[in-house]
């Protein structure tokens, strides 16, 4: 916690000061978390001050909260464009990040909880930067980000020099070495490819529902298996369902084998019934029996873009709407794909197949 509001003073986050006429300050709490690395071992006890955003009123204390963000798309194509090239991808760490975001606002937070001052208990922080849990913290990091970059490659580059150690003394930043372990993806370099997968996270779903003692089976689901409303069967608990298709949902980032399988259960999220949850349970067992599948990524794939798609007509047994299934790549490496129920209802085989080769062509756009 000590180190924390280190951070805070060491890159004027905030100043103390009088709290102005009808000021409503933000309340602070400190968030706790144990970070894990690759091998589910504890690498760090962190302490995170946080904002209490729900108190912030819109046009006031914020006004846009939008922040581009990577894709897991563009993700794999960087991994694909790497082991093509053979590049060694490595990873760094901007400490404390969100707090090199400035903000244009005038917002005012209180104290921390169990670091209030003695002499001015009754003053305000008032914020020069954002800090985690405020609504506009992630753009603002991403603007700041976005302009010291832009200056690097235009200064930079032009220099041959890449870039000086004065202008990364911007950001406090540690070097964490080859990328291996990387929003929950385990990835592994070698000079033949790189392979990415999710086993960490597969055991940590199995342990997480109980299910790491259950029977393997080869397939997530059986071909013959035709879900709908079974409004007769008996009802399960929707919040244990839901966070089972969620936890789902991230693993398909390696993948694709259960796309298919978890999007059509996910369509009974509403309403779960005994036959909607055994249905995910196979799934389970299924990643039981290949808990270590991933995407491999070979160096002598080419960066020639294809794309691939079909679709079942009228394979919803409720509303008789076809499913579109689409996946592209670059060379021989899988870099995206999807299974998505269509919006309309196709009156043949062949507009089926053409709506789901339309969107197959706008991912490929």
């Amino acid at each position: 916690m000590h180190e924390e509001l280190e951070n805070f003073e060491r890159n004027h986050v905030w100043d103390l000061v009088e709290p102005p006429p009808n000021c409503r300050p933000i309340g602070t709490k400190w968030v706790f978390k144990n970070k894990q690395g690759e091998d589910g071992m504890v690498v760090r006890n962190k302490a995170r001050l946080v904002a209490q955003d729900f108190c912030q009123k819109e046009g006031i204390e914020y006004e846009e909260t939008f922040a581009p963000v990577a894709r897991l798309e563009a993700i794999r194509i960087l991994l694909t464009f790497a082991v093509s090239k053979g590049f060694k991808l490595q990873q760094m760490d901007v400490k404390s990040a969100f707090l090199n975001g400035f903000i244009e606002e005038e917002v005012y937070v209180r104290q921390p909880p169990g670091f209030e001052s003695a002499k001015f208990s009754d003053r305000v922080y008032k914020l020069r930067k954002a800090f985690y849990g405020l609504k506009q913290a992630l753009r603002a990091w991403y603007v700041r980000l976005k302009s010291f970059l832009l200056v690097w490659v235009c200064d930079g580059f032009s220099r041959q020099d890449l870039v000086s150690v004065e202008s990364w003394r911007e950001f406090e930043m540690s070097l964490m070495g080859e990328l291996q372990f990387f929003l929950g993806l385990q990835i592994k370099q070698a000079p033949e490819g790189t392979f990415v997968h999710q086993a960490k996270y597969t055991k940590d779903i199995l342990k997480k529902f109980d299910m790491g003692d259950s029977k393997p089976m080869t397939t997530p689901m059986s071909t013959n298996t035709a879900l709908d409303a079974d409004e007769d069967r008996e009802a399960v608990d929707q919040k244990e369902f839901r966070g089972m298709i969620g936890s789902l949902l991230y693993l398909t980032a390696t993948r694709p084998d259960i796309q298919f399988a978890i999007c059509l259960c996910a369509r009974y999220q509403a309403s779960p019934r005994t036959s909607h949850r055994q249905a995910v349970k196979r799934i389970f067992r299924y990643l039981k029996f290949t808990p270590e599948l991933g995407l491999w990524y070979s160096s002598g794939s080419s960066l020639s873009l294809r794309g691939f798609s079909d679709a079942d007509h009228a394979g919803c047994r409720i509303d008789r709407k076809s499913t579109s299934g689409t996946c592209q790549l670059l060379g021989i490496s899988l870099v995206s794909w999807s299974s998505r129920k269509q919006a309309s209802v196709s009156l043949s085989t062949t507009e089926a197949k053409y709506i789901a080769a339309a969107s197959c062509c706008s991912q490929l756009l």
